[in-house]
């Protein structure tokens, strides 16, 4: 599929199912772990043309893999650069995947690295500019791009759009997808008293590719998105609050360090599944 034709609602078609973050870490465990059924990962940490071997063995058994890019930095005033947006069509290519998923966020500016993923302003100039940015980006992959809302410990002050409402022109834009993170919705929420449901409500859900679960942690009054703990009963019940307004494609649990059990893993995937099933019983 040629980047052009990628655009639309392609992104939220595709059936992935419960999945994990795939870490060099976890390559043996993901590989003998009953109900995974599809991964993500860093594309970063990606060579296109010598792919681990565990990669090799999950693709092998028809385990979808979605590179998920943390550097391209949409949300600049600068164009996505050719580069980076090479190396994730290169990935796509290398994987044979149904996606590629990157963070709206700012990452650069100046030629000076911010080294976080970092909130962009929702005003319309910045829309503006997204929006031509995203285009370049579906222009350059050969699949569908979705893009993840991300954690903020700050707002910009002069903000003319809820993140909401932000995402949702985004889309009626360009036809990008959504990866919703619903652990990030909790941190806004904890963090900058935004409403995780008033946020899922502004949401065109309709376009959504999958969802991300992850834990973190409380620290004098901010709460941190680490990746590194089960995640806590109130990002779960944003979870059943999504599934009550839609199904997700796909549902996949991050953990970058600290890696518990095999068994302890399992059970956040079957607490995922419950979170589901509960907005299932609900409607």
């Amino acid at each position: 599929m040629s980047g052009a034709g990628a655009r639309g609602e392609g992104a939220g078609m595709v059936e992935l199912g419960v999945g994990i973050g795939w870490r060099a870490e976890l390559d043996l465990t993901i590989e003998r772990m009953d109900g995974v059924d599809f991964v993500e990962v860093i594309a970063e940490n990606l060579k296109p043309g010598h792919l681990p071997e565990s990669l090799l063995v999950l693709r092998a058994k028809d385990v979808p893999v979605i590179p998920h890019g943390v550097s391209l930095g949409i949300g600049a005033a600068e164009p996505p650069s050719p580069a980076r947006l090479a190396h994730l069509a290169a990935c796509a290519e290398a994987l044979d995947a149904p996606l590629v998923s990157e963070h709206l966020a700012f990452v650069r500016g100046g030629g000076l690295e911010a080294g976080h993923l970092l909130p962009v302003p929702r005003t319309r100039e910045s829309l503006r500019v997204i929006t031509e940015n995203v285009r370049r980006a579906q222009d350059a992959l050969p699949v569908p791009l979705a893009l993840e809302n991300v954690a903020a410990i700050f707002g910009w002050p002069d903000d003319e759009l809820t993140e909401g409402q932000f995402l949702a022109e985004l889309v009626e834009r360009t036809g990008v997808g959504l990866l919703i993170d619903v652990a990030n919705l909790y941190t806004n929420q904890f963090n900058l008293g935004l409403s995780a449901v008033d946020a899922l409500d502004a949401l065109p859900l309709e376009h959504l590719a999958y969802v991300h679960v992850a834990g973190g942690y409380e620290h004098q009054g901010i709460w941190h998105d680490t990746h590194t703990t089960t995640a806590p009963q109130p990002v779960l019940d944003i979870l059943t609050e999504l599934c009550a307004r839609a199904t997700p494609p796909g549902v996949l649990l991050e953990w970058d360090d600290d890696f518990p059990s095999d068994a302890a893993l399992g059970d956040e995937l079957s607490k995922i599944r419950t979170a589901m099933s509960l907005a299932g019983e609900a409607r």
